[in-house]
């Protein structure tokens, strides 16, 4: 008796093979390409992430305080090419042995500074980011500490971890700066910018683009 023949499993040939991987390499870099359009590049979507970060630290230390906290973003030195309007720090008010605010502020923890050749937006962040208006406050943090005492701009978060001024924005972009001058934008770098706004309880709203934060296409400055 002859016995039945055995059934051939067919394998995937090379140019299936081959078509599923051309499938998957589209898939990946429309992927890459719409993330790219949320976040911005590399370098202003670390910061963005990185950034989110730091606020939701500033607000956990003024709850477990019981203090205010600030997110402070360094303006001291346009000269400094490492830390004007890259370094980012969180401080916090310093209470008496009453439990009263003092005019002290102690930093939290060690500074941030974002990826190069990318900077925080003085421009198109704004206190009332909806109507567009209101720059970010501006401080002068003395903790005589040479290195970070001097002027910065700053985010508020009461004691019971409240955002001070609900709807401000917080917007980075990619870009250079020659020594001792503003950054500015670059060809590569147009409308290369992201962020976010923060809101009353301490939450933040990524800008889908910039076209969200209010960048012009003919954009040229921070």
């Amino acid at each position: 008796m002859t016995s039945p023949k055995k059934r051939l499993l067919g394998g995937f040939s090379l140019i299936e093979l081959l078509v599923v991987i051309l499938i998957i390499s589209l898939l990946l870099t429309l992927g890459a390409v719409g993330l790219r359009g949320i976040t911005g590049g590399n370098g202003v979507g670390a910061a963005v992430a990185t950034s989110e970060a730091v606020f939701d630290e500033a607000r956990s230390i003024a709850v477990g305080k019981g203090t205010k906290s600030r997110v402070l973003v360094d303006i001291n030195d346009p000269r400094d090419t490492e830390n004007y309007l890259r370094r980012i720090v969180v401080a916090y008010q310093k209470l008496d042995e009453q439990g009263e605010p003092t005019e002290e502020w102690e930093l939290a923890s060690r500074a941030l500074n974002l990826p190069e050749k990318t900077f925080f937006s003085k421009s198109y962040s704004k206190k009332d980011h909806e109507a567009g208006s209101g720059d970010i406050e501006e401080m002068t943090l003395t903790i005589n500490k040479r290195a970070f005492d001097g002027r910065y701009l700053y985010y508020e978060f009461n004691s019971e971890g409240i955002c001070t001024s609900p709807g401000s924005s917080f917007v980075v972009g990619s870009g250079i700066r020659p020594d001792g001058e503003e950054p500015r934008v670059t060809g590569d770098g147009k409308r290369d910018f992201a962020g976010f706004v923060i809101w009353r309880n301490g939450r933040t709203s990524l800008f889908r683009g910039p076209d969200q934060i209010g960048i012009p296409s003919d954009v040229t400055k921070f």
